[in-house]
């Protein structure tokens, strides 16, 4: 039988695999012909896809691709294959989408520290002015997360994912409907989802950016779920929680705007305009006039302070990248700028330089299979599970191995992701190169694991520092 492969999406080969989630894989894709690089999303299909399930992916495909403004994630094409067996391609959906070359905005926060006000204004602006555009095409996202904000190749934001919204408003004649679905993920819903009535949209997203802002400030989300399961949020609704770090370290003009959007009552809770007249939004940014490479130092002041910097890059060769394997010299405006390069969104590895959108990495002294045994080890006595992927039989020696890693974090959140580890050699010495690649959940989750990895008794020694 022969092997099924990827289509060609409008011009552009898949490459490489850069992410995913619980239902999806995303791909690096190029076209050579125009030298453009996008990101395309792949779910996959089968005879036992269910027709609700093709239903909801085909709103997806009408809705995102409605949506066209310059704090949300562009989405280009999209090529269906059709699970019939008369093809030679992997069945699926194949999403073409503009790539976030800035990856996760909240990869680059150090947890339970967060980012400073002037960072946090002008990222929660971005989203709110993202926000405001989705509803006036009355559309309700019905999912915002720290996972779901990305960033372009400039730092700018990207509201991404739209695989749970709704629309709540008819264009043309302005009719609106309540919402009756229960989603999303519980620390971001809001309260109003608890009981089985209908409810408003707009409100939904509104408590959702709350919580993002809360986050961008406190490095951590503000509880496990709104309901009175969570002692933090009961502490939240009866005022006492306020008097409690990190709540006690949050401006008090910061928090009226939280509060506002935190409002338990979603008739009572700030709208659009609420949120943007008010004076935190409305103050002038401090750092909407700096270049890329000082907006990148502002938002990873925190994992400089904190030395994460030091094990991430611990060569400290900040040269802009010449080639990689697929050619990218020639698409280097996609992924290379100011801005991604200050951010050390380009590792140094065995090939030479290389585009890795995540700062869950480090270098080690061992070799990839000595050190492999060590992660496996560690990360099972943290308590996640973890398996090794089989190796490809078409892939050559020096492939890196690959782990799959998932569990809960103390939100009682899901995360999964990837672990891989390739040869690298520095100074002539045999070492080894790991990335941390996060497929689901919170990022800042992510890095709290990368944190409590490498800071791991058996791993420690062996992690290269600057």
């Amino acid at each position: 039988m022969a092997t099924l492969k990827h289509p060609k999406v409008v011009g552009y080969q898949l490459i490489e695999r850069i992410g995913g989630g619980g239902f999806s894989t995303v791909y690096k894709a190029v076209n050579f012909e125009s030298h453009r690089v996008a990101a395309c999303k792949v779910i996959a299909l089968s005879a036992d896809t269910l027709a609700s399930d093709r239903k909801m992916l085909d709103k997806e495909i009408r809705v995102h691709s409605a949506m066209k403004h310059v704090n949300v994630l562009e989405f280009l094409n999209a090529v269906i294959v059709e699970p019939d067996g008369k093809t030679k391609y992997f069945p699926g959906i194949y999403m073409l989408l503009e790539l976030a070359s800035g990856g996760d905005l909240f990869d680059k926060i150090a947890p339970d520290v967060g980012v400073d006000e002037d960072i946090s204004q002008f990222y929660f602006n971005q989203t709110i002015a993202g926000l405001k555009y989705i509803h006036e095409q009355g559309v309700c996202h019905r999912d915002l997360k720290p996972e779901n904000l990305l960033l372009d190749v400039a730092g700018r934001l990207k509201i991404s994912d739209f695989g749970l919204c709704s629309v709540f408003r008819h264009k043309e004649s302005g009719k609106t409907r309540l919402l009756t679905e229960r989603c999303g993920s519980l620390p971001y819903v809001a309260p109003e989802l608890n009981s089985t009535n209908p409810y408003q949209a707009e409100p939904v997203d509104i408590w959702g950016v709350g919580v993002i802002l809360f986050t961008l400030l406190a490095g951590n989300t503000p509880w496990d779920e709104p309901s009175a399961n969570s002692p933090e949020f009961r502490r939240y609704v009866n005022g006492q929680i306020f008097a409690e770090a990190p709540w006690n370290r949050i401006s008090a003009e910061a928090m009226s705007l939280i509060t506002g959007m935190l409002n338990v009552d979603p008739n009572a809770r700030f709208t659009i305009p609420d949120i943007m007249s008010h004076p935190w939004c409305m103050r002038p940014s401090q750092v909407a006039q700096d270049s890329g490479a000082v907006l990148a130092q502002k938002l990873t002041q925190s994992l400089h302070i904190n030395g994460d910097i030091n094990v991430i890059d611990p060569h400290s060769q900040i040269n802009m990248p010449q080639q990689d394997d697929d050619g990218d010299i020639v698409m280097s405006s996609t992924l290379q700028s100011q801005f991604t390069q200050s951010l050390l969104l380009f590792s140094q590895t065995q090939s030479g330089q290389r585009y890795t959108p995540h700062l869950t990495r480090f270098y080690s002294s061992l070799p990839p299979a000595d050190l492999m045994r060590l992660l496996h080890d560690a990360l099972q006595a943290l308590g996640v599970k973890c398996k090794a992927a089989e190796p490809n039989p078409q892939s050559d020696s020096n492939s890196p191995l690959r782990l799959r890693a998932g569990g809960f974090d103390r939100r009682k959140e899901m995360f999964k992701g990837w672990v891989e580890v390739e040869d690298f050699v520095y100074r002539g010495q045999e070492g080894s190169f790991c990335v941390m690649q996060r497929d689901q959940g919170n990022p800042i989750s992510w890095r709290q694991l990368w944190k409590a990895l490498i800071k791991y008794q058996t791993v420690e020694p062996h992690v290269l520092r600057r």
